[in-house]
């Protein structure tokens, strides 16, 4: 999984369409461009947006092509930025620029890099990144293109269409971002086991209804969405497109046998595996729900929601209980009890009472969880043909307990002992999502990421709805060992109602005229012997007849199943040496089948191989994508560029002195929050610097910047220490939150990510990245471990910088601090904590006095017809010493700012990241 990047150039290409021996002057002729191209403010025209997929026997080949040209007088970025499933496997993409063709290859990941450093050291390199959305991942490539030429993408990849809550759901993204004159999405399905239906559900808007077409056979279907130009606006006149979103296509096959459908092709059996009409078992579960302080606010909302609904759906037969946990684990029961009305309405009433806070004791409240399973069984109150099972949902890593997350991986699996399943939910970006796949394949589970947003309620439900129905248990697939080898086959536990288990191998073919399978497993009231015949020569018939049927689908769908299932032993591996046994095994899967996996990265060259480009496969956004390749330009940019003058600051010397008026921080100075959280507030006219703190709770959000008239909201959300010192609790800005309206852009920055947010579409870079990001003219530019500059055109800029400190530290936590420089433009109903400072107050300072201390003189200040004690003192710049910071001398108001900001600083408090406040 993975994040992002973006502002990328192809060196070589000039600026204008006369180049070297004549071959960038082709015209568009060939694309039958007619001249009624609709073209945004950029001047980049789409000529074509084609979707073409083919599903065969649920395997899905897809393929998304771009043609664009740049219409304007100079050179244009043209991106490409389609969004693929997660899981999905790349295994081509092709670049045309007028005429000069780019092909990838799938190269071992470090020669793969070595590759593109050599070319990098000669201007010759750019990258591309994938990135993570909700159910999606971003595969996404700038490039600078001449006036005049045209430019094609095409990327291809397949996937495996799962099925879940009886359905298979192919979905694919269609984001043009851009009228097209030719817009088309093409799906075709053939199953050879017939299919039951097809839908089309208009997952696009109402806008587009009735525009799709189903075409339905036996065994095949034809799904067409073509869209005209007319149809694709928003509006009669408007010139942007209403297509944004993803296009869905469900459908279900025929069934025929319990023990399900085998099918034999080309040396490869595909076993597929989903018995209806049994009843549910009964099932024993925990769920164990973290309640730190991480927690606070819409998530905690959102998970209570969730959980009332999902005890709504327990069966009379089930048993249940609730484990919350922060530093402290508590058990609404201490043991599991019927899931009887009284019980499910107690359950609903505790957890509406839950106040998030507090650290992140995950080992203690697994261990605790199991402990009452185990007890449970060894007390003989199971039934023993039930399921059991523990959800975990959390949104952090460990804080308080055992910290090591091989030391309670190891602690839990010896605690389970292969008994019954975990199932995690990884909530927000914070989460170590790697971490909660491993201890959930380790034990019998999956896990999922929900990103924290208005709809994980419905994420979770949904998720709970995957494994809340167990129809099957101790399931053992059966085949004859002289005639199969290399079986890709998991240990399957439980089966769920709506969903399928797949198994695939390969099949001595010259000397089997059938295939056999026998499945063993348990339902809720007899064991169950399920067995399957199949003709080999069944299927070559009618797959040859068919000219859209993929002849690969068994080696494909083989190949997936066991690179998937390899990676998650890997996961599970106790020892570093059979993991890298099995990373050989993955990479040289990844080589023979020529796909992108963890161990590999795909080069896209040109026919002369002196342009390239690299494509890694995106791993967990906390740990960083792809070193190298984000944020890359042909010549590396120096540690400054792209970030404003601003933001380099020369330090101040520090003097204490009568009233005088404070040197600017910086050749621009700047507005700043930063600590605990200190204000420094630069007033350019008088040349002073006003300072003040805020002293609110944890989880608070405090407006900084409130303009209406531009339609800029900057946001902080605070965090607390571990622990008090001397009976207080420090607390600082652990999220910052920028909502552009006009632009439809969000921006959130935790002290582990940076991600933008276009309605739907996300993108993510990590601390550990230096790279860029740009969407709609705005620019976000991250320096590793350092800070993030946000650019907003020539009107505006931000500054947020990290903090981090030790990780075990006893008190302290990383925390962000926000710089704004006053040059800003903002509106003159801009408001907020440093927003109200756009219009420069008058400040009269006089009648200064000695202080306690002899470097702390006292004064009094006016200020919007207020007058209070002032102190003189100094406040710390972490622009250039993140450590010790630059001094800067300051008045500081007392009782947060009260007198020096309009009204009182709760009045500042606003409920979500992306609020605008209300005046005072």
């Amino acid at each position: 999984e993975v994040e992002n990047l973006i502002d990328l150039e192809i060196d070589g290409f000039p600026s204008s369409s006369k180049a070297r021996n004549g071959r960038y002057q082709r015209s568009t002729s060939d694309w039958g461009y007619d001249g009624d191209l609709v073209e945004d403010d950029d001047k980049v025209g789409l000529y074509s947006y084609k979707v073409q997929s083919t599903i065969t026997s649920r395997l899905a080949n897809t393929m998304i092509q771009a043609k664009m040209v740049n219409n304007a007088r100079r050179p244009q970025p043209i991106m490409f930025d389609v969004q693929v499933p997660k899981g999905a496997f790349i295994d081509n993409f092709t670049m045309d620029i007028n005429g000069i063709t780019f092909t990838s290859h799938i190269r071992e990941k470090s020669e793969a890099r070595k590759m593109y450093a050599q070319a990098k050291a000669k201007g010759k390199a750019a990258g591309i990144v994938r990135s993570n959305a909700l159910d999606m991942e971003n595969f996404q490539t700038e490039v600078n293109v001449p006036p005049g030429m045209r430019i094609q993408f095409q990327l291809h990849y397949h996937e495996m269409i799962r099925r879940k809550l009886s359905s298979y759901e192919h979905v694919i993204s269609v984001k043009p971002g851009r009228l097209a004159k030719h817009l088309e999405v093409d799906v075709r399905i053939i199953e050879p086991q017939g299919l039951r239906y097809v839908h089309v559900p208009n997952s696009l808007g109402d806008h587009f209804d009735g525009i799709t077409t189903i075409s339905k056979g036996e065994k095949k279907a034809h799904v067409s969405f073509k869209p005209t130009m007319a149809q694709q606006r928003k509006c009669p006149k408007c010139s942007s497109t209403a297509v944004d979103g993803n296009f869905v296509v469900q459908y279900d096959v025929n069934r025929e046998t319990t023990g399900g459908e085998l099918e034999i092709f080309n040396g490869y059996f595909i076993h597929f595996f989903a018995p209806e009409n049994l009843d549910p078992l009964p099932k024993n579960i925990l769920f164990v729900i973290d309640v730190s302080g991480s927690m606070w606010g819409l998530k905690m909302k959102q998970t209570i929601e969730a959980m009332k609904a999902i005890l709504s759906e327990l069966r009379a037969a089930d048993q249940f209980s609730l484990i919350d946990f922060n530093h402290n684990v508590r058990c609404w029961r201490d043991n599991l009890v019927s899931a009887t009305p009284s019980q499910v309405e107690d359950a609903k009433n505790y957890i509406q009472t839950i106040h998030p806070n507090g650290g992140t004791n995950i080992n203690e409240a697994l261990l605790r969880a199991t402990f009452i399973l185990n007890e449970a069984k060894s007390l003989g109150m199971l039934d023993p043909n039930s399921v059991s099972m523990i959800v975990l949902v959390s949104d952090g890593d460990p804080t308080v307990g055992e910290l090591k997350l091989t030391t309670i991986q190891k602690n839990v699996k010896q605690s389970i002992k292969d008994e019954f399943s975990l199932f995690c939910l990884g909530i927000g970006f914070d989460v170590d999502y790697d971490f909660l796949q491993r201890i959930a394949t380790d034990n019998r589970g999956m896990a999922q990421r929900i990103f924290g947003n208005q709809e994980t309620s419905l994420q979770m439900k949904n998720f709970y709805n995957q494994v809340s129905t167990p129809l099957l248990k101790k399931i053992h697939f059966n085949y004859p060992q002289e005639s199969v080898s290399d079986v890709t086959q998991s240990s399957f536990h439980n089966y769920f109602g709506g969903s399928e288990i797949v198994v695939a191998g390969k099949v001595d073919t010259e000397n089997l005229q059938h295939l056999e399978s026998v499945v063993t497993a348990t339902a809720a009231n007899a064991e169950l012997i399920m067995e399957t015949l199949r003709d080999v020569e069944e299927l070559d018939g009618f797959m040859k007849k068919d000219k859209y049927a993929d002849p690969e689908f068994t080696r494909k769908l083989w190949a997936y199943l066991t690179v998937n299932q390899m990676m998650a032993e890997r996961n599970a591996a106790p020892t570093a040496a059979l993991k890298r046994n099995i990373t050989k095994s993955i990479l040289q899967m990844s080589l023979d089948h020529h796909i992108v996996t963890p161990f590999t990265a795909m080069l896209i060259e040109n026919a002369e191989k002196d342009e390239i480009m690299l494509a890694d496969q995106p791993k967990d956004p906390r740990k960083g994508c792809c070193p190298g390749t984000l944020g890359l330009t042909p010549n590396a940019p120096n540690n400054n560029k792209g970030i404003p003058a601003w933001a380099n600051v020369t330090a101040v010397p520090v003097s204490f002195m009568p009233e005088q008026r404070s040197p600017p921080v910086s050749s621009l100075s700047i507005n700043r929050v930063d600590n605990d959280p200190h204000f420094i507030i630069h007033l350019p006219k008088s040349q002073r610097n006003i300072c003040f703190n805020i002293n609110s709770e944890p989880g608070k959000i405090l407006n900084l910047v409130s303009d209406p008239g531009t339609g800029v909201v900057v946001n902080g959300q605070l965090i607390g220490a571990k622990k008090a010192e001397n009976k207080k609790l420090n607390t600082y800005f652990g999220k910052i939150g920028f909502y552009f309206k006009k632009k439809g852009l969000k921006v959130e920055i935790t002290t582990e990510t940076i991600t933008l947010k276009d309605g739907s579409y996300a993108i993510t870079l990590t601390w550990a990245d230096t790279g860029h990001i740009i969407r709609k003219q705005l620019l976000i530019s991250v320096k590793k471990e350092s800070n993030v500059t946000i650019t907003v055109g020539e009107e505006m800029s931000f500054m947020v910088l990290l903090h981090r400190v030790w990780k075990k530290h006893p008190v302290n936590v990383d925390f962000l601090g926000i710089y704004i420089p006053p040059e800003n433009q903002f509106s003159p109903a801009a408001h907020g904590l440093i927003g109200q400072f756009v219009s420069e107050p008058e400040v009269s300072i006089h009648h200064q006095t000695p202080g306690q201390a002899p470097e702390k003189p006292q004064a009094i200040m006016e200020v919007k017809g207020n007058k209070f004690t002032v102190t003189r003192g100094v406040q710390k710049d972490y622009r250039t010493d993140r450590v010790l910071g630059t001094d800067v001398l300051c008045w500081f108001v007392h009782n947060s700012g009260k007198g020096f900001i309009d009204g009182h600083y709760r009045d500042y408090l606003v409920p979500h990241l992306y609020s605008f406040m209300k005046k005072p």
